[in-house]
């Protein structure tokens, strides 16, 4: 099997699978605002919660999410040019740097960062290449550790059947790798272009090992994980909550990689919980 099916197969089972397309934004009825080159949902109004989607993320990844928070916050969520930037930009840095853009574009202020998956790796460099515009960080099976690969074993091309099971591992209850989640991800490896930048994401992600620069993080952390993520699995999550100085860390039972998506109400709990600390006043004692 060659290099690129092995990493494009790594990539499908390391992060959400589905894309953004138009007829998901029009039926949540959001609208996509453009600024500039950025394009983008904004929901709600206060401090802004701006959302980062993995390599296949979308924004039904997070509806729960904004559908919930747009009533307390700003809710935001960039969608990333996974596919359409430059190959020499196509990296977990030039994702970050994308980010800054876009925040110093909209002038944010006092931002409350959130990734999953790919989306937490772009959020921590961010975060230590310009922690100034940074409140919060918040990481769900975020890459920058440690990554599950496939095993042994790997697909001929073209194999639907190992795609679909393999996406089903995404998830604690593989019910929720739908017929469309699946299609979406076995269409993609039949793009050459959109599997030469996956790649290049894939590798550089691989390569871009934070486990020395955690320590410099100060933004208050929140850690929320899956107790059966078998992609970042819980060691990996208590490794981030270990390095990273001011990190708080919750599991959630019968949960896989994308705890926003699998158990949404246990998810907004938990994160509502830790904003609103974060707000209280200081406790003299």
């Amino acid at each position: 099997m060659s290099l690129c099916s092995n990493l494009l197969i790594f990539c499908a089972k390391t992060t959400n699978l589905a894309t953004i397309d138009s007829t998901e934004l029009t039926a949540m009825e959001y609208e996509i605002k453009q600024h500039d080159k950025f394009k983008y949902i904004e929901e709600g109004s206060g401090e802004p919660l701006v959302l980062l989607h993995g390599l296949f993320g979308a924004l039904s990844n997070f509806a729960s999410l904004i559908e919930y928070f747009r009533h307390h916050y700003k809710v935001v969520v960039p969608i990333l040019p996974l596919l359409e930037m430059d190959i020499l930009n196509t990296s977990v840095g030039g994702l970050a740097k994308y980010v800054h853009k876009f925040i110093e574009a909209r002038d944010y202020q006092g931002v409350h960062l959130l990734g999953n998956s790919l989306g937490g790796h772009v959020g921590l460099v961010h975060t230590l290449k310009h922690p100034e515009r940074i409140k919060s960080l918040t990481l769900t099976g975020s890459s920058g550790l440690f990554e599950n690969g496939m095993g042994d074993s790997y697909p001929k091309r073209g194999d639907y059947e190992y795609i679909k099971k393999k996406t089903e591992l995404t998830f604690y209850d593989p019910a929720m790798a739908t017929k469309e989640l699946v299609d979406e991800v076995y269409s993609i490896t039949n793009s050459r272009i959109k599997v030469i930048k996956i790649i290049a994401l894939a590798k550089s992600a691989i390569r871009n090992n934070l486990g020395e620069e955690l320590n410099q993080i100060k933004q208050p952390t929140l850690l929320v994980w899956g107790s059966n993520d078998t992609i970042t699995p819980p060691f990996v999550a208590k490794e981030f909550n270990k390095l990273i100085p001011n990190s708080e860390l919750h599991f959630v039972d019968k949960c896989g990689h994308a705890p926003m998506m699998e158990v949404p109400d246990e998810f907004n709990a938990i994160l509502h919980k830790f904003l609103k600390k974060l707000n209280e006043p200081a406790t003299v004692a």
